[in-house]
């Protein structure tokens, strides 16, 4: 068996010690990182989700109250679709939805659609697209303020036979050599706003009867 001359041990000692410290900040390190990962994960969504609403108008955590929900025919794709559900003092206000336009010009156009739960859109954007730059990318915020025109609308207001583009007739604003793009768009909020008007109230009753979850 081999021995460790006396003087030797301090040194292989301070080696291991030396070990164990960088290998606990390492794992310390790695913890807070991921802490700020998450931090920084959940603020960016909590903006993006107060672009369609007032976060006055809710009370819940609304991370914590995601749901999936399947209608191909109303939210657009076939695949699960996310829903964020906004309460205050425990009863219904909202619904998020993202919702896609699946004929877009050029592929699917990812929507966040916040509806209330008596049917009126809190807002609108748009979270990807790959429509014509200069023409079909109007639908962003950023580019103008054409997406703001679902703001206060419902499917009463205008009336459901009005929620087409101004091209076809309806309420409303086309988009200048874009009217694929709009069109589609509004189908799909008309569409989110029917999906609420049928299932809203099965989709509120996935939620406790309290949730008591304040937002950070």
């Amino acid at each position: 068996m081999a021995t460790i001359e006396p003087g030797k041990r301090p040194v292989l000692l301070l080696i291991t010690l030396t070990a164990l410290i960088a290998g606990s900040l390492i794992t310390l390190s790695d913890e807070l990182s991921r802490e700020r990962i998450a931090a920084n994960q959940r603020a960016r969504l909590l903006a993006t989700l107060h672009e369609v609403i007032d976060p006055a108008l809710y009370d819940n955590d609304l991370e914590a109250s995601r749901r999936f929900v399947t209608s191909p025919d109303l939210l657009g794709t076939s695949e699960p679709v996310e829903v964020f559900l906004a309460t205050a003092n425990g009863e219904a206000v909202a619904a998020l939805f993202s919702t896609v336009a699946p004929r877009g010009y050029n592929g699917p156009i990812n929507l966040l659609v916040g509806v209330t739960i008596d049917g009126t859109i809190t807002g609108v954007r748009v979270a990807r697209h790959r429509e014509t730059p200069g023409l079909g990318d109007a639908i962003e915020i950023g580019k103008s303020d054409w997406i703001e025109g679902f703001s206060a609308t419902s499917l009463d207001a205008p009336a459901l036979a009005d929620w087409r583009v101004t091209k076809d007739g309806g309420y409303f604003d086309s988009i200048t050599g874009a009217t694929v793009t709009p069109r589609v768009i509004v189908e799909a909020v008309r569409n989110t706003l029917i999906y609420v008007r049928d299932y809203g109230e099965e989709l509120f009753d996935d939620l406790p009867a309290a949730e008591g979850d304040v937002r950070e």
